[in-house]
């Protein structure tokens, strides 16, 4: 996942944000989406298979037209964007577009 380091002023993400998904052991993979990216489809595959493969990693995917005020507090502008966020919910890598797994992984290294 070539992108921005860090998040938006460190922003913490937490269940309330997330839409009541619990965050993961390890790092959550958070891929905002909208109903007729067709990226978005191929980026959620990788993500979940990624989230399958390293234990304590969750994906939550997020609809960004139904969460416009937060899509807007983290200034997402294009979708799929993904989050990768460490084990407390701090967003610890950023990137927009499709995501390559060796990318994905690579860039929990950061997380974890």
């Amino acid at each position: 996942m070539s992108g921005e380091d860090g998040g938006a002023g460190g922003n913490l993400l937490g269940p309330a944000e997330l839409g009541g998904a619990r965050l993961g052991e390890r790092a959550t993979l958070v891929q905002f989406s909208s109903a007729f990216c067709q990226p978005c489809r191929a980026t959620r595959r990788t993500l979940a298979e990624v989230a399958g493969m390293v234990h304590g990693v969750t994906h939550v995917e997020i609809d960004a037209e139904g969460h416009l005020p937060l899509v807007r507090a983290l200034g997402i502008v294009k979708t799929p964007t993904v989050l990768v966020l460490d084990r407390d919910g701090r967003i610890v890598r950023r990137a927009a577009g499709q995501p390559r797994r060796a990318d994905v992984i690579a860039a929990l290294g950061h997380a974890v």
